[in-house]
């Protein structure tokens, strides 16, 4: 196994950690406020609803993809998370972790940007993925005006809390779009960016476009927070020659990481693989190669999802809302965590080497 290093910013914002925590008000309930939190990497108290959106032309409001959303079902106004799939999956993959994530209040915006196969079992190529960075700002942008049409009853969104997120390439499309590379001008405006696994391409002499890694330390001009989750086992190939790294060095979260500005993070589940933050049971084509393509790991993925849905939902309390006992506590004892993080003294040694 390739030895990866890997850093987590030990030095968060000195006004973060000493934070009184806010949970009582996190959220614009309708006198029903949350007063105690369950562990990040638990179930959260919201009990939540997912929800199929299809596009449709003829329907005023309606999404230019189709959209999953999972939403809280409590009346109140919650910050949003566009959520873009990794290449050729189903956004249902992810639904495991956008429900975890949505237990804690958060509303997950997950649309099918495009999908690799016709009447489901014949593959067909990929989009694109310049196409593809187009495709999710359309998405973006529709965000203002036409979200609240498809949320049910009393549930708002609270879009001056707006993070972009992806898996994959979806991860590396989120970075693009911030970073400015859409055709058309990105007209809503993000808040955080939480980037899973993000992949660049097959090498560094074979990126995807639009090509956004400079290979510069913190070359990345963002002036959002930003996290990056990364797999221990993404820069491995499942077969020798037949199925190379899913998530191979040099195009892969470690340098996504080097390339951004603080205050940025980075975890890395050492025992996990690219594919493994999906759900257990994936149904298709696409849900065969899912299993397959990647080297996954032959433990439960269960932790990985848990450690995934948790640090996105430790990070956004911090910034968010001042509240970063969740995430400091990470940061500083990365044990906490369901999956196996990387040691935190080699990871703060690596940043105040670099800071």
């Amino acid at each position: 196994m390739v030895k990866l290093q890997i850093t987590l910013l030990a030095i968060l914002l000195a006004s973060l950690s000493e934070a009184k925590p806010v949970l009582p008000t996190l959220l614009e309930t309708n006198n029903q406020a949350v007063t105690k939190a369950p562990g990040v990497f638990e179930t959260g108290y919201f009990p939540t609803e997912l929800n199929n959106v299809k596009e449709s032309e003829l329907a005023p409001g309606s999404p230019p993809k189709p959209l999953l959303l999972a939403r809280p079902t409590v009346a109140g106004k919650y910050p949003v998370i566009l959520f873009i799939h990794g290449t050729c999956l189903l956004n249902s993959f992810y639904s495991d972790v956008l429900v975890h994530v949505a237990s804690h209040g958060f509303i997950v915006v997950a649309p099918q940007i495009y999908t690799c196969t016709v009447f489901g079992a014949i593959p067909v190529i990929p989009i694109d993925g310049q196409k593809e960075v187009d495709l999710s700002t359309e998405v973006a942008n529709w965000l203002p005006s036409g979200l609240k049409s498809v949320l049910k009853g009393s549930v708002q969104a609270n879009l001056d809390k707006l993070v972009i997120s992806g898996h994959s390439r979806g991860g590396k499309t989120a970075f693009a779009m911030q970073l400015g590379y859409s055709t058309d001008a990105l007209t809503t405006k993000f808040s955080a960016l939480v980037g899973l696994d993000p992949v660049a391409g097959t090498s560094k002499e074979s990126r995807t476009d639009p090509k956004v890694l400079t290979y510069i330390p913190h070359s990345f001009n963002l002036s959002i927070p930003v996290s990056v989750i990364g797999t221990g086992l993404g820069s491995q190939p499942s077969c020798w020659l037949v199925c190379p790294a899913c998530a191979p060095d040099e195009v892969n979260h470690a340098e996504f990481y080097n390339e951004c500005r603080p205050p940025a993070s980075h975890f890395v589940a050492t025992d996990y693989g690219h594919m493994d933050m999906l759900n257990d049971d994936l149904s298709g084509l696409m849900g065969i190669m899912a299993k397959s393509m990647c080297k996954n790991s032959n433990k439960p993925k269960d932790p990985m999802r848990k450690t995934v849905g948790g640090i996105i939902v430790a990070f956004l309390k911090a910034y968010f809302y001042g509240n970063s006992r969740d995430y400091n506590t990470i940061l500083q004892d990365p044990s906490v965590s369901p999956a196996t993080l990387y040691p935190v003294e080699s990871m703060k040694a690596k940043y105040l080497a670099q800071a």
